[in-house]
């Protein structure tokens, strides 16, 4: 393989050891390439009264990232696509890492939580979003069934 100041081969995504003409079967992600396992990273917080998300969505705008809740299911999904017209630059591209399609990840935070419940905020390429804890049903105390 061929050193490069940025750590990777130019070439390395094409011309690698297990060169293949088809990467979905040899366990590549087509949309994302080597990259993907950096998308939607997320931390989670656990405070007093609330669970606090951070996802990382480097590259995104606001408008281009959704949230949803569905059945208990919190889903982020962020779509974007690249600009189509490239009439007017000069060149070939030798290499094109930015990607278009869209990428999604689901977080069940349980069925009492509701949509109103829940506050986002996107900053930075990160989206910051805050559930309420849901109280704990309580037990109760005697486990014991009296025997007729």
């Amino acid at each position: 393989m061929m050193p490069s100041i940025f750590g990777e081969n130019l070439f390395d995504d094409f011309f690698g050891r297990d060169f293949n003409l088809f990467p979905v079967l040899a366990g590549h992600d087509p949309l994302y390439g080597k990259h993907a396992k950096n998308l939607m990273k997320t931390d989670v917080r656990e405070t007093d009264n609330s669970y606090e998300l951070d996802i990382d969505l480097p590259g995104f705008k606001k408008d281009e990232v959704s949230v949803d809740l569905k059945d208990g299911y919190l889903t982020i999904s962020a779509a974007k696509g690249l600009d189509k017209d490239e009439s007017d630059k000069a060149g070939r591209y030798i290499r094109q890492e930015r990607y278009a399609g869209t990428c999604s990840r689901s977080f069940y935070v349980g069925e009492g939580v509701e949509p109103k419940d829940v506050s986002a905020k996107f900053e930075d390429g990160i989206l910051k979003l805050s559930l309420p804890k849901m109280e704990q049903k309580q037990l109760p105390e005697s486990t014991s069934i009296a025997i007729e």
